[in-house]
């Protein structure tokens, strides 16, 4: 009789039927995302090269044949034109001021929504809502139902007190702009601080009142510093938007008196002067602002996200 040995077999893969690999099922996944991708591509980044390849061209609608390459001359020219100076200085003038304002503001309604008390949900219901108006709407509504002249409600309330009947768009444009903004975006910093101060650890709070400090102290050394990252969030994000702000501009002032901000001076380049290549550099330099602001917004957030993972 003979002895058969039998060699070890090596161990084979085996694929199973049927299964896909773990990059095909990345795709898988991925694959829903692909068409919502595809189209803020289109929308959003294929314009934006358009622009920047634009801005580098001396190209004058009205003389579309005269075109032709300059390389930097028009960014130079937009930062040099003592208008666009000063239509910048105006940005920042009006982004300052109307974020100030609407974080005091803010603050000082979501201290007092945080409070339980009847008719709670009506008040915040009817704080939200000019947050919800279009800007267009609520830039109308202020230059027509409160700042006009003649028909007016502060000067209809002047009148009613014997007081004087001023112009304020012509007395006071800015400040006109400022405080349709304010009363607009007041709301969206309110919502923002609330879900600050709702997120407090109220044990701690309970503990520092059993110890016997005051609502100054408490929010002095407890609440503010707890809000600090959702205030930098609404400033931010509030700063974004007013940076590029154009239908208050546009719809109360028409740029006039000193309120060309920046968006509205690239609007006159682009379809007043017909200068596509200026009105170009220029809009580049405004995206390049609020990509600038809103990279420091996207930290805040992933901060805040953080800390309520780790608080959790």
């Amino acid at each position: 009789m003979t002895a058969t040995t039998t060699a070890p077999i090596a161990a084979t893969p085996v694929r199973t039927q049927g299964v896909p690999s773990g990059r095909l099922k990345a795709w898988a996944t991925r694959a829903p995302l692909l068409p919502a991708l595809i189209f803020m591509i289109v929308v959003t980044q294929l314009p934006f090269v358009a622009t920047l390849v634009i801005s580098f061209f001396n190209w004058n609608a009205l003389y579309p044949k005269a075109r032709h390459f300059t390389g930097l001359d028009n960014y130079r020219q937009v930062l040099s034109d003592a208008d666009l100076r000063h239509s910048v200085w105006t940005t920042i003038l009006l982004t300052v001021a109307v974020v100030v304002a609407s974080l005091v503001l803010g603050l000082a309604l979501a201290l007092l929504l945080d409070r339980r008390f009847r008719g709670r949900g009506v008040v915040r219901t009817l704080l939200i809502a000019p947050f919800l108006v279009v800007p267009v709407a609520a830039a109308l509504l202020w230059k027509h139902v409160l700042y006009n002249p003649e028909y007016g409600l502060l000067n209809g309330l002047l009148h009613y007190v014997g007081g004087p009947q001023p112009d304020w768009i012509s007395n006071t444009p800015l400040l006109a702009v400022e405080a349709s903004l304010v009363w607009q975006w007041t709301p969206f910093m309110m919502l923002i601080l609330l879900a600050g101060l709702q997120s407090r650890d109220h044990q701690q709070i309970e503990a520092a009142r059993v110890d016997g400090a005051s609502d100054w102290q408490i929010f002095r050394h407890l609440t503010l510093p707890h809000l600090r990252r959702y205030l930098e969030l609404g400033a931010l994000l509030g700063s974004i938007y007013i940076v590029q702000n154009f239908d208050a501009v546009f719809t109360i002032t028409s740029g006039g008196l000193g309120t060309a901000n920046l968006p509205y001076t690239v609007y006159q380049s682009f379809y007043q002067a017909h200068e596509n290549g200026l009105a170009s550099a220029a809009g580049v330099l405004v995206v390049i602002g609020s990509i600038i602001i809103a990279t420091f917004a996207l930290r805040v957030v992933s901060s805040l996200f953080r800390e309520e993972v780790a608080r959790g």
